[in-house]
């Protein structure tokens, strides 16, 4: 009976000590109150770089150790005041936001990852209103071009679309090289304007091929497009010798039934 009762009495003291070991690691928990987890900067113009700070207050019974901080672009940059911050104690965390390239409604957010005991990863919000003022804005219809399969000598060519979806006139330049570029069956001439709400057919026209093969250009085009000021267009071909054209008709000839 006096085993059996101590049995009881050890279990039971077990399990007194798992509960104040349980209520002392609460009782000694790191936890950020803040102030505020969100806030909003209203109506800004677009490119203002604007600061807020996030306060907060350590209202647990132990040291918050702030491992680090992360954004959720490279435009939201976070520092906070110190890395560790004692019981009853405030701290600060600094965002910064660039607005360059943004416009319309738009959240960003910061996370703080802690010993917070009740939540290891808090989530903070910065927000705004970005007006743009009336720009020139660059579309294109495409911007990777596949002129297929051509032979040595010829003149490969292909058209791009230019948009202007913005409000003021659009002004584009292409940097000279090989490529030469018409503008209804004319050289065009740049800056090449397109007026608001306006396109432009761009004929790209490539010199005749002397190379065979796989063959890959690139042109960049520029403009006063504020978010867009440099747009690159890929241009793919594959060129063949007349030989080379021959051997395949002759293999696959009678398979397309194409007769010589």
């Amino acid at each position: 009976m006096r085993l059996r009762n101590s049995r009881r009495f050890a279990v039971l003291l077990i399990a007194a000590v798992g509960l104040l070991a349980a209520q002392a690691s609460a009782s000694s928990a790191a936890r950020a109150a803040f102030r505020s987890t969100s806030h909003d900067f209203g109506k800004i113009k677009q490119g203002d770089v604007l600061t807020y700070e996030f306060a907060f207050t350590n209202a647990g019974d132990t040291t918050l150790v702030i491992d680090r901080l992360e954004t959720s672009c490279g435009c939201t940059a976070a520092l906070a005041s110190a890395n560790r911050i004692p019981p009853g104690e405030e701290g600060r965390i600094k965002t910064t936001f660039n607005s360059q390239g943004y416009y319309g409604r738009i959240t960003k957010y910061i996370y703080l990852i802690s010993n917070d005991s009740t939540a290891k990863r808090r989530e903070l919000t910065v927000s705004a209103e970005i007006e743009v003022p009336p720009q020139a804005r660059i579309d294109l219809d495409q911007y990777n071009l596949d002129l297929g399969v051509s032979l040595t000598g010829e003149t490969p060519s292909a058209t791009v679309l230019v948009k202007n979806t913005g409000e003021r006139e659009l002004k584009v330049e292409i940097d000279p090289q090989e490529i030469q570029f018409f503008v209804g069956g004319r050289p065009a001439s740049f800056p090449l304007l397109i007026a608001s709400g306006k396109s432009v057919s761009l004929e790209f026209r490539f010199p005749p091929q002397t190379r065979a093969g796989l063959l890959r250009d690139y042109v960049l085009i520029r403009s006063n497009d504020a978010a867009r000021s440099t747009i690159s267009v890929s241009i793919y071909r594959y060129v063949m010798t007349k030989k080379e054209l021959l051997a395949l008709f002759e293999k696959y000839g009678s398979v397309l039934g194409v007769r010589r």
